[in-house]
C-alpha cells in the first residue's frame, strides 16, 4: 500500500469510527462537530435586508453587521474562526427573500440565517427553514409566529411587537383610562403583531376605548387620507405602528392638522435621524415610544465607556453610517449576542447545537442594553426582548419616562 492510499485510509477509519467529524479530511480539531457553513477556520452566516424598496431606511443595519464582522474578524474571529457574512438585497419583499434565502441555504451553504429583516419576508421563509432544520435567528421582527418553538423550534425572534404593545397599553391605563383611541398600522404581521398586544392589554376596555383605525400598504405614495379620517374620529390618542417612510409622513400630517393627540409611536421608526428630523423635530415633540438600548442620541450616555466604545466602533468601520440612527446601536447590540451564541457553541458548530445556544441565554448582558434590561431565552421562551424602557421625545432627544417595564404577556 502507498503511503497515500494509507493515510487516506487511516483518516476514513477516524471517520467511522466518530473521532472526528469535518468538511475536509484532515482538518478538523479533535472532537469538533460541524454542519454546512462551519469548519476549523470559518463560521459562513446568512442574512437578507432591504437595501433598497420601501423601508430602505434599514438598509443600515446589514451595513453596519458587515462591518462589524470585519472587526470581529481582525479580533481573531470567534474560537479561532473568522466570519464570513453573506448578505443580500430582498428589498422588504416576500417572493425575493425566498429567492435571496434559497440561495444562501442551497448554494452558499450558510450555517443559519442571523438576524434576517422582515416580518413578511421572514414568514415568507420560516416552513422552508424548519423544513430544511436551518437556524433563522434573532429575526428582525416582533412577530408572535416567530417565538413559536413547538411548530417553528428553528426560528427564533428578537423584540415581541405584542410586548411592545403591551407597555403602551398598561402606561395608558394608568395615565388616561378614558382615552380615545386612534389606531395607524401597516396592514401585515408588523403592524397587526403591536396592535394584539395592545388591544390585549386593553381588555374589555378595549372596545370603548378605540374609536378609529386604519391601515396602509407598503406600496402606498402617502397615507394622508388615513391621518384625516382618524383626527376626525375624535381621537386623542394615536397608536401608531408604523415603518419609517411612513411614520414621518403620518407625524408631518398630524402637525398639518393641528391635531395634538398623545402620540405613540413604534420603537422601530423612533429615529431621529430618519424620521423625527425628516418629519419635523418640533412636530415630533412629545411622542412616546420604548427603548431597550442606549439612544446614540442621547447626551445622558456621552461619558458612558459603552456608548465610547460604539463611537470608537464607528469611526474605524463605519464611518459612513449615521449615528443618529439608532438602528446602528441595534445592529452592532444584536451583532454581540450573535457573537455571544457562537462562542457557547464551542467547536460543536452544528445546526442543532446553534439553536440550543441561542435558546441558553440566562440573564445575559452586554453594555449597550440599558440599566436593568436582560437577555433571557430558554427551549419554551424564543423572544429574547421582552423588557422595555418608555421614553418620550422633548423635541432634541428622548427622555425617560419611569422604569423598566416587562412587557411579557404574563
Amino acid at each position: 500500500m502507498s503511503r497515500r492510499s494509507g493515510l487516506l485510509v487511516g483518516a476514513l477509519a477516524l471517520l467511522s469510527a466518530g473521532l472526528v467529524t469535518t468538511t475536509a479530511l484532515g482538518q478538523a480539531k479533535p472532537g469538533a462537530k460541524y454542519d454546512a457553513g462551519a469548519s476549523d477556520t470559518e463560521i459562513k452566516i446568512g442574512h437578507f435586508n432591504p437595501y433598497s424598496g420601501p423601508v430602505s431606511a434599514w438598509g443600515t443595519i446589514g451595513k453596519l453587521q458587515t462591518a462589524y464582522y470585519k472587526m470581529i474578524n481582525e479580533k481573531g474571529g470567534i474560537n479561532g474562526r473568522k466570519v464570513t457574512f453573506v448578505t443580500y438585497d430582498d428589498a422588504y419583499n416576500p417572493t425575493k427573500a425566498v429567492e435571496q434565502t434559497r440561495k444562501l441555504v442551497e448554494s452558499d451553504e450558510v450555517l443559519g440565517l442571523f438576524n434576517p429583516m422582515g416580518t413578511a419576508s421572514n414568514l415568507a421563509i420560516q416552513k422552508y427553514m424548519n423544513g430544511k432544520q436551518v437556524p433563522q435567528i434573532f429575526v428582525s421582527s416582533g412577530a408572535v409566529a416567530f417565538g413559536n418553538p413547538k411548530e417553528f423550534p428553528w426560528t427564533m425572534g428578537w423584540l415581541n411587537y405584542g410586548s411592545e404593545g403591551r407597555v403602551y397599553a398598561r402606561y395608558l391605563l394608568q395615565k388616561k383610562p378614558d382615552a380615545r383611541i386612534a389606531l395607524f398600522y401597516q396592514n401585515d404581521d408588523f403592524g397587526k403583531g403591536f396592535v394584539r398586544g395592545f388591544r390585549e392589554a386593553l381588555g374589555d376596555k378595549a372596545a370603548s376605548m378605540i374609536v378609529a383605525e386604519a391601515t396602509y400598504e407598503v406600496t402606498d405614495p402617502t397615507i394622508d387620507s388615513q391621518i384625516v379620517k382618524l383626527k376626525a374620529s375624535g381621537a386623542d390618542v394615536l397608536f401608531d405602528m408604523s415603518a419609517p417612510k411612513f411614520a414621518a409622513q403620518a407625524i408631518r400630517k398630524v402637525a398639518e392638522l393641528g391635531w395634538q393627540p398623545m402620540h405613540f409611536l413604534t420603537s422601530s421608526s423612533a429615529q431621529i435621524g430618519t424620521v423625527l428630523k425628516p418629519a419635523g423635530l418640533d412636530n415630533a415633540k412629545g411622542i412616546i415610544s420604548t427603548n431597550y438600548y442606549k439612544d446614540s442620541t442621547d447626551p445622558h450616555w456621552k461619558n458612558d465607556a459603552a456608548m465610547k466604545d460604539w463611537n470608537a466602533f464607528m469611526d474605524k468601520y463605519y464611518p459612513e453610517g449615521d449615528r443618529s440612527d439608532t438602528n446602528n446601536v441595534y445592529a452592532y447590540l444584536v451583532s454581540e449576542v450573535i457573537v455571544q451564541v457562537l462562542k457557547q457553541a464551542g467547536d460543536n458548530l452544528t445546526r442543532d447545537n446553534v439553536m440550543k445556544q441561542a435558546a441558553n441565554l440566562n440573564k445575559f448582558s452586554v453594555p449597550l442594553l440599558l440599566p436593568g434590561v436582560t437577555i433571557t431565552t430558554s427551549p419554551t421562551d424564543y423572544f429574547p426582548i421582552e423588557q422595555l424602557q418608555l421614553i418620550q421625545f422633548n423635541g432634541e432627544t428622548w427622555d425617560f419616562i419611569g422604569g423598566v417595564i416587562d412587557g411579557s404577556s404574563q
